[in-house]
This record gives structure tokens, sequence and C-alpha cells, in this order.
């Protein structure tokens, strides 16, 4: 199965599941700083290490960067300070599981922005990550009571959900047919990401406390700056140039089952029938977009899609 699997789909499977660790990662760091420093630290730091990059000035690769990532940048900026906000305030299983709806708001904002509509098959695979992102919503049973109950975090949650999708589009179509190093990319955004994070904290009363000293802390700061930000950074903005704004989403949907996952290990969360069985759906919609070509000849896939599609 992996080699029919692309290299763009592969690395983004792979940022799946360290960006579904994240939430339980940062959830840790955030306990020893506050959200603003915590977000400078680690997209500084991702800055300088890919400051190099942007060296070349005269180059078009490099001015295509600035021109391209000031604007993303911003973007990133609001759905990071939503998503560490919103990992304060909620379980970083519910963070994981509600940022899934990117994959359906996704395909709807590339629909509007880029007046593209979904086919018939990714509109299947879209159902079916609905269904298991609805199976994933707390307080939601079996019964179907619709007693939905949002806190603050539930709903900063949400709404870096839709600007990922707004994200996913813009970054499509700002970087289709450019010349762009996306080394150089990343390293724009992550430098928006630090200054805007500083001076918001500039503005606060009290400021930026001492960095703290202990290891959890460092170590959970260096893996996000590692993975979960110079790889899936890189990934992301690869992939996306070489795919579509659904498809990578529905891809990057299988994050919630990897976040489902650490939280109970690490962090001692639980999970019910239900949640384990809307993150499944999820991973077999995502892994169903990269390999849309060879399931397409599935009956039993076409009529479980059929299914969705009439429900």
């Amino acid at each position: 199965m992996l080699k029919r699997l692309p290299m763009a789909e592969l690395m983004l499977f792979a940022v799946a599941m360290v960006w579904g660790c994240s939430y339980g990662v940062a959830k840790i760091a955030l306990f020893y700083y506050p959200v603003l420093g915590f977000l400078a630290l680690r997209f500084g730091l991702t800055f300088f290490i890919l400051l190099p990059s942007l060296s070349n000035f005269r180059s078009l690769e490099v001015k295509n960067a600035w021109r391209i990532g000031l604007p993303l940048g911003l973007i990133l900026l609001a759905i990071f300070l939503c998503e560490t906000y919103g990992i304060t305030l909620t379980s970083a299983s519910n963070a994981a599981f509600l940022i899934s709806l990117c994959v359906v708001l996704t395909p709807l904002v590339e629909w509007l922005v880029l007046k593209q509509a979904p086919n018939s098959y990714t509109l299947g695979a879209i159902a079916l990550a609905l269904l298991g992102a609805i199976l994933l919503m707390p307080n939601l049973g079996l019964n179907f009571s619709f007693s939905f109950s949002f806190n603050p975090g539930d709903c900063l949650i949400l709404a870096a959900a839709v600007l990922r999708a707004f994200f996913m589009v813009q970054s499509k179509r700002l970087t289709q047919h450019q010349q762009l190093s996306t080394l150089a990319l990343t390293a724009v955004q992550s430098g928006v990401l630090m200054l805007g994070c500083l001076s918001l904290a500039a503005l606060s009363p009290s400021g930026l406390p001492a960095l703290p000293q202990a290891l959890v802390f460092w170590g959970a700061t260096l893996f996000l700056v590692l993975f979960c930000t110079l790889f899936a950074f890189f990934a992301q903005n690869y992939a996306i140039r070489r795919s579509n704004p659904t498809k990578v989403a529905l891809l990057l949907g299988s994050e919630p089952a990897f976040g489902a996952l650490f939280a109970v290990l690490f962090l001692g969360e639980h999970l019910s029938a239900q949640a384990l069985l809307g993150g499944s759906l999820i991973v077999v919609a995502s892994l169903a977009a990269s390999l849309q070509a060879p399931i397409k000849k599935s009956k039993l896939f076409g009529q479980l899609i059929g299914r969705q599609l009439n429900s």
C-alpha cells in the first residue's frame, strides 16, 4: 500500500502523526510558560534555524517567499493563537477531534474561493470524515440526543478549524505555479508568527516571565520545533503545491486519531468506543483520498460512498 502513496501524501500522513501528538505535547509545555511566550519561542527557534534560506535576497524564490509568506503567516498566527489558547481550556483529545472539522470545511472554502466543486468521490470521503467527526464530538452519545456543550476552548479550536480551511485554499492559490523555496517560505511564516506573538506580549501589562528551567518544557518545545514545525511546515508547503487543498485536508484529517492515542497513553485521558470509531472513520477517509485511483475500482468502497452520499 505504501508504494502506491506519492511522496507528498506520505509526508502529509507523517505530519498528521506528529501534529496529532502536538496537542498533548503543547499542553504539557503550557503548564510551564504562557501561550504568547511559548509560541514566540517555538517559532523563533524555527525562524533562526531556517534563516540561511533567506540569505539570497535577489533570488526570485526568496522574493516570492516574502511576498507569499507574509499574508500566509498572518493566517497561521491567527490559527496558532486560537489553537494554543484553546488547548489551555479544553482537553488534548477534544482539540485534536474538533480541529478535524477542517476536513469538512476545506472543500467548501475551495468551492467558494477557487470555484472548484468537489467530485462525487471526494464528497463521499468528506461524508465519511464528517461522520467520524460527529462521532468524536464531545457530549454526543450514541443515542444521538445532540446535547452539545462547548466550552470557550472548544469554540477557539473550532475557529482554528475554519482558519485552517481558509489557509489551505489560500496556500494553493498563492503558491501554485510560483518559483518558490519551500524552506524560505517556512522561514518567513515562522518569522511572522514569532514577531506577532512578541508584539502581542509587549502590549500585555505583565509581559513575559523568565524562561523555565524544566527539562520537560524544553523537551516538549524542541519536539514541537523539530517535528511539528520544521518538518510539518516544510511537508505541508511541499505537498500543497503538488496536491489539492481538499486532499491535503483529508490526509491531515487522520490527525485526531494520533492525538487521541497520545492523550490516552501519556495524559491519561479516557476515550469511549464511540470516539475510537469516529477516529477510525477519519483515518479511513484520509487514506481513501490518497489512494483515490486504486480504491475507485473497489465495489465495496463504491457501495460505502454511495450510502454516505444518500444519507
